[in-house]
């Protein structure tokens, strides 16, 4: 069974950071994009950061210059570095990840369970 797993996650002051780490385990024959979404209270969810295999990363606009977004896979890890955490970055955080499982290499669409993220003023 593959499965997405967050950490990371708590409540900072703004101007803090945090890092977010996102692990996949599983029957895995590879991982495709791996990115990072948010969602605030009474709000969509929203792609916060992705990283496509081989590609360029990309941001929203919103945290540009402020978040990083990394992945290290030989283990399988996605991170999530925020730095200079505004009140407004606060809500939950979702690792997603497009994974070809294995033996039969169907390719699906994974979620992770979330992490909360408040930043306090």
């Amino acid at each position: 069974q593959v499965q997405l797993v967050e950490s990371g996650g708590g409540l900072v002051q703004a101007g803090g950071s945090l890092r977010l780490s996102c692990v996949a385990s599983g029957s895995i024959f590879s991982i495709n994009d791996m990115a990072w979404y948010r969602q605030a209270p009474g709000k969509q969810r929203e792609l916060v950061a992705a990283i496509p295999r081989g590609g360029s990363a990309n941001y929203a606009d919103s945290v540009k210059g402020r978040f990083t977004i990394s992945r290290d896979n030989a283990k399988n890890t996605v991170y999530l570095q925020m730095n200079s955490l505004k009140p407004e970055d606060t809500g939950v955080y979702y690792c997603k990840s497009q994974i070809v499982a294995a033996p039969m290499k169907f390719v699906s669409d994974y979620w992770g369970q979330g992490t909360q993220v408040t930043v306090s003023s």
